[in-house]
């Protein structure tokens, strides 16, 4: 049985969220969308003042993680989904505890 981390001889490794050979377009910038405001909210828990962002982009975040995990075809599509899910909850939960949604 060949590796499956290593690409086959002859080519080269490319990281791809279609891991079934067919594009998913939609299913993809929901999964890098969720990535994205998860990093956010997490990212701008470490400026004064950030609570708002990081509570308004967590929601955002973690509403579309839902619909994307919901939606999701392949296993790289779901990793992101979880990954980008948990950062947009520790925005939501240390923006509230830091002052909400209000400055």
């Amino acid at each position: 049985m060949p590796h499956f981390l290593q690409p086959a001889e002859g080519q080269r490794f490319r990281p791809t969220l279609n891991t079934d050979g067919r594009p998913h377009p939609m299913e993809n910038a929901l999964a890098v969308a969720t990535l994205v405001c998860g990093l956010v909210a997490f990212a701008a828990l470490f400026f004064p003042g950030g609570h708002v962002v990081a509570s308004w982009a967590g929601t955002l975040g973690f509403a579309i993680g839902l619909y994307s995990q919901y939606v999701s075809v392949t296993t790289p599509q779901r990793s992101l989904n979880i990954v980008g899910m948990v950062a947009s909850f520790l925005g939501i939960a240390l923006g509230i505890a830091g002052g909400g949604y209000l400055p």
